[in-house]
């Protein structure tokens, strides 16, 4: 199995940074919350979705980096720069993303916000009664919950949760006991809401809201009886929340992983978010008690978590101020009542996320769990949610007697504690319970149903399955853009059957028929497709390399693509989020194009086409051009081997994007992206997919 090389053909510049690159990626999600042609309420759910992203990326990514400089790793990456010099980087363009990101909310967000009657009350403009219902609130909801800590030697500072909201109190005076420490830590316990509604009549407004923050500002003095309370500053700690466990010492993941995850809370501080009122005092007191330095404090003019402000579009209800919605279609192929097995052996069936419904494959497993002549049923699990009815059907299944098996990823970051107690519920109700190969994740996404049918010489056992780019999980199949394929082809079938046996026993991987799996087989098909390309060009034959991922990252990969390039071959590239490679850099990438699409959904699809002399390769995959994904992740990367769904996947799937002149940003040769706009009318691949395919499509 080959990992990769280690030694590039290309300089270092000719890469660019991975955390810079996403920070690049916050910024077009930045860029929609300036949109002022996006709804208002849905531009405040960017914003927030900026803030949720910056989390995560200080949780993983500089965690990561901060634990390289702290081991003293000195040895450059693929682009070049040391960990030392990418975080220096890296903390200076984030502290300018979120100054940008506290500017618009401020600056335009919020009086656009209160135009609209739905305004934030500040504390110092609180009317009599406003001020009267909320000290009221105080007292009722918020103090009797509270336990304020004084700072001295018999009450050392508290362990503070990651992401938890936090007061410093300064104080001066003395209590009852004569202590004097001058200074208080009070925090706010997750029950409380961030963010709370006022009736509209004391609100002055339809939809009147006031942070628990300046709730607890007003009424701080109520704890701290007969002292004099000099300032209080709301903050913020963020930890390193990656997850790691001995693959030498482990016995049983699941239990070391229950016994790992409560620790998540109080990992490594990497980040430290303070009111810009508070007194340098007190952050040089706060930087000092988490081990943190100046290029870790962010001083934010407003609510140091904007994540809570994500309820406000749900709390408010003005239609006119968000999408419209729209009913996601179905294939013809799939009648109103149709028999979805029948459906499947009639031909292949491609769904595409959200523009056609999830409920097709909620069918297709309903279907089977109440089929009495189904006697398998396999899945993975990677992402599903706390409430899944996908789940709540494979527990039915074990319940009435079939074979269920489910192999559960415990590792899906942030998911392990789902995805443990949907395990634990599994086994209970008699399922076949595995966790993959330790080591690497289990993020291929196949569920795969075993049925005794009727054949020409009598009873015989067919297989279905269904192979697709996102997780099983009806909620985020409403936001995210994906494919899905259901299918009875034989081959196929055996395919999905061979991967499920790897995973659940063990063996030598067999060779397979179509599909292409990580870590065996998809690095070195992909290569070879890229090369194959470049190949042809010289051969002066036609050629064409069409890709659409959330990530490209890969060095070889990228080393192909610049081959090819430099060959003569058109590459279009697609990448959502992170890209290392620099499109349009004179006989390097002069024949490559990168662009970004950020827009109502996310855009999750992994589309890989090659013309691959007149035959149209065309791929469907869960895995990204990443070396995680090639080497530590089992990953499925399949065929679409019926022409009629070849086209459709071109049409809908990359044709539309790289038309898109409304919501695609363009990344020049020094990583920089500017938002395509054209002079003439805008085109929206998003928008044209959900007139097209859903049944009831905006009016826009």
């Amino acid at each position: 199995m080959n990992k990769g090389s280690s030694a590039r053909r290309f300089p270092a510049e000719h890469f660019l940074n991975r955390e810079l690159s996403l920070l690049a990626f916050n910024r077009r999600v930045l860029g929609q919350a300036a949109d002022e042609r996006v709804p208002l309420l849905e531009r405040l759910r960017f914003l927030c979705i900026v803030s949720s992203n910056l989390d995560e990326f200080f949780e993983i990514r500089v965690a990561g980096l901060k634990e390289q400089v702290k081991l003293a790793v000195v040895a450059p990456g693929t682009d070049g720069l040391t960990p030392h010099e990418a975080f220096r980087l890296v903390a200076a363009q984030a502290h300018d993303l979120v100054e940008e990101q506290y500017d618009l909310l401020n600056e335009v967000m919020l009086p656009a916000l209160e135009k609209q009657g739905i305004r934030f009350l500040k504390r110092s403009a609180w009317t009599e009664a406003q001020a009267a219902w909320i000290r009221d609130y105080f007292f009722r909801e918020v103090m009797p919950v509270l336990t304020p800590i004084g700072l001295d030697p018999a009450h050392p500072f508290p362990r503070v949760l990651n992401k938890s909201l936090n007061f410093a109190i300064e104080l001066e005076g003395k209590d009852a006991f004569g202590r004097s420490s001058g200074a208080a830590i009070v925090q706010a316990p997750r029950v409380l809401p961030r963010v709370i509604r006022l009736p509209e009549a004391i609100a002055g407004a339809p939809h009147g809201f006031v942070f628990l923050s300046s709730v607890l500002h007003a009424h701080v003095g109520e704890l701290f009886s007969g002292m004099n309370v000099l300032g209080c500053y709301q903050f913020r700690v963020t930890r390193n929340s990656d997850l790691w466990v001995d693959e030498e010492e482990i016995k049983n993941l699941r239990l070391a992983l229950q016994g790992e995850l409560p620790q998540r809370h109080f990992g490594d501080a990497v980040r430290l978010e303070v009111a810009d009122s508070c007194s340098e005092v007190m952050a040089d007191f706060l930087l000092q008690q988490f081990a943190l330095g100046y290029d870790d404090l962010y001083r934010v003019p407003g609510i140091v978590n904007l994540v809570r402000l994500m309820q406000v579009p749900d709390l408010v209800d003005r239609p006119d101020l968000k999408y419209p919605p729209f009913q996601p279609g179905l294939p013809k192929v799939l009648a109103k009542n149709y028999d979805v097995f029948a459906s499947i052996r009639k031909q292949d069936v491609l769904l595409h996320h959200p523009y056609q419904s999830f409920s097709p494959v909620v069918e297709f497993l309903e279907q089977a769990v109440d089929d009495p002549a189904v006697v398998a049923i396999k899945m993975t699990v990677y992402r599903t949610g706390t409430d899944s009815v996908l789940m709540d059907l494979l527990m039915r299944a074990a319940r009435q007697g079939k074979e269920v098996t489910a192999v559960v990823e415990l590792m899906a970051r942030f998911d392990e504690e789902a995805n443990i107690n949907w395990a634990a519920r599994l086994e209970e109700v008699g399922a076949h319970v595995v966790y993959g190969v330790f080591g690497y994740k289990t993020h291929a996404k196949m569920l795969m149903v075993v049925r005794r049918e009727d054949g020409d010489k009598g009873s015989v056992l067919r297989r279905y399955v269904h192979l697709g780019t996102g997780n099983y999980h009806p909620r985020t199949a409403k936001l995210y853009t994906d494919f899905g394929l259901l299918s009875c082809n034989e081959a196929l079938c055996a395919d999905v059957n061979e991967v499920f046996k790897q995973l659940t026993g063990l063996g030598k991987a067999s060779k397979l028929n179509h599909l292409l799996l990580a870590p065996f087989t998809l690095h070195q098909a992909m290569l070879a497709a890229i090369r194959a390309e470049a190949d042809n060009a010289r051969a002066g034959k036609r050629v064409r390399i069409l890709a659409k991922m959330n990530a490209l990252l890969d060095p070889e990969i990228i080393e192909a693509l610049y081959d090819a390039s430099q060959a003569g071959v058109t590459i279009d590239l697609i990448v959502r989020g992170a890209c290392a490679l620099r499109p349009g850099i004179e006989g390097l990438s002069d024949n490559i194009s990168v662009r970004s699409v950020v827009g109502r959904f996310l855009e999750h699809t992994r589309v890989f086409y090659f013309y691959a002399d007149g035959e149209m390769k065309m791929y469907l995959s869960s895995a990204d051009w990443m070396e995680r994904n090639f080497f530590r992740r089992i990953e499925t990367c399949f065929p679409v081997l019926d022409a009629k769904l070849k086209r459709r996947i071109l049409k809908e799937g990359l044709m539309p994007y790289l038309a898109d002149n409304s919501q695609a940003w363009e990344m020049d040769e020094d990583g920089r992206y500017r938002r395509k706009r054209s002079r003439k009318k805008g085109f929206s691949a998003q928008e044209a997919l959900l007139a097209e395919l859903s049944l009831a499509p905006p009016s826009a």
